[in-house]
């Protein structure tokens, strides 16, 4: 009784920090989108929609907990939960491909963009936290699909200073192939968050 309990616990504390990622996401996606867009970045712009994909990772991985007291349901969720935002990624990994070489070719130049450069700090110091604080929920639930969320936070932190290379090189010395070449560089680790995703696989396994 106690033990499950404790268990309901810590799956409120997973719940709270979830809703918190959303929120944060939700703005982090809206901010970089419409930075990206005015600048015509595209690495800015791949950067928000991964936050908005992280924001469905949220709400499925919230949909899984919701059913944490029954095992057989709890898998059978666990499993759709990471498959429904593999596909989302592989989807924003093709998309990030096809725009970045279409800027290459194109040698679109984007503008500066002072927006998106703070966006990347912060989310430097914002999703380690995270990453740290839902590792920890996903070791005491036994949760596959909570640890494949921390790892998205802490891809988000590779994706972030990746991001934030891109935006300062163009931005003091005017390399505009900075930013498409970000996106691309984005790419590989976005398309193995997806394809391990629609294996069901988490980091547990």
């Amino acid at each position: 009784m106690e033990i499950a309990l404790d268990r309901q616990a810590v799956a409120r504390r997973g719940k709270r920090l979830e809703y918190f990622t959303m929120a944060w996401n939700s703005l982090e996606g809206l901010v970089a989108v419409v930075a990206g867009a005015r600048a015509g970045s595209i690495s800015l712009v791949g950067f928000g929609i991964d936050s908005f994909i992280e924001v469905t990772s949220g709400s499925v991985l919230l949909w899984r907990m919701s059913v944490d007291a029954d095992l057989q349901k709890r898998e059978r969720r666990e499993k759709l939960s990471l498959r429904i935002v593999g596909i989302c990624f592989l989807a924003l990994a093709a998309y990030l491909g096809y725009e970045s070489v279409s800027d290459f070719i194109g040698r679109k130049a984007p503008e500066h963009s002072i927006p998106g450069i703070v966006l990347a700090c912060v989310s430097l110091v914002v999703m380690p936290l995270l990453s740290r604080a839902k590792r920890k929920v996903g070791n005491e639930l036994g949760s596959a699909a909570m640890h494949a969320d921390a790892k998205q936070a802490d891809f988000c932190v590779y994706l972030s200073a990746i991001l934030l290379s891109g935006l300062l090189l163009n931005a003091a010395l005017g390399w505009w192939w900075a930013d498409p070449a970000a996106a691309l560089i984005m790419v590989p680790i976005i398309a193995k968050e997806g394809i391990d995703g629609t294996r069901a696989k988490g980091c547990c396994q």
